[in-house]
């Protein structure tokens, strides 16, 4: 049989509790109020257009990724895991992006067409 121990009780042995990770929560904070500070910037600086909106696109990738790499835990998960969620994710996107450029090539014509 297994066995199987119980490790509930491991710190009213001891009487220590664990340290807290406040340290590395206001690192966390401290990241993302920078980052949303530079989008908000860049959105009351900046004239809308391309170049706005592709800025806003990289700063909100960098986010998502960090939240997910420190609240979800991803960054400390085997390399062969993150890969499987960081590559299809990637490559939907990338689809999503080829998709609305195909589809509003695809909408000129037919209206250059018929026009």
């Amino acid at each position: 049989m297994a066995m199987h121990t119980d490790h509930s009780h491991d710190y009213e042995n001891t009487g220590e509790l664990p340290k807290p990770q406040t340290k590395a929560i206001w690192k966390t904070f401290i990241i993302l109020v920078v980052l949303t500070a530079i989008e908000f910037v860049f959105a009351f600086m900046m004239d809308a257009g391309t170049l706005r909106n592709s800025i806003f696109i990289i700063l909100t990738v960098f986010k998502a990724f960090f939240i997910v790499s420190e609240f979800m835990h991803l960054k400390h998960e085997a390399k062969a895991l993150i890969w499987s969620i960081l590559l299809p994710t990637a490559l939907i996107a990338w689809l999503m992006v080829a998709l609305i450029s195909e589809g509003s090539y695809y909408f000129d014509s037919v209206v250059n067409y018929f026009n």
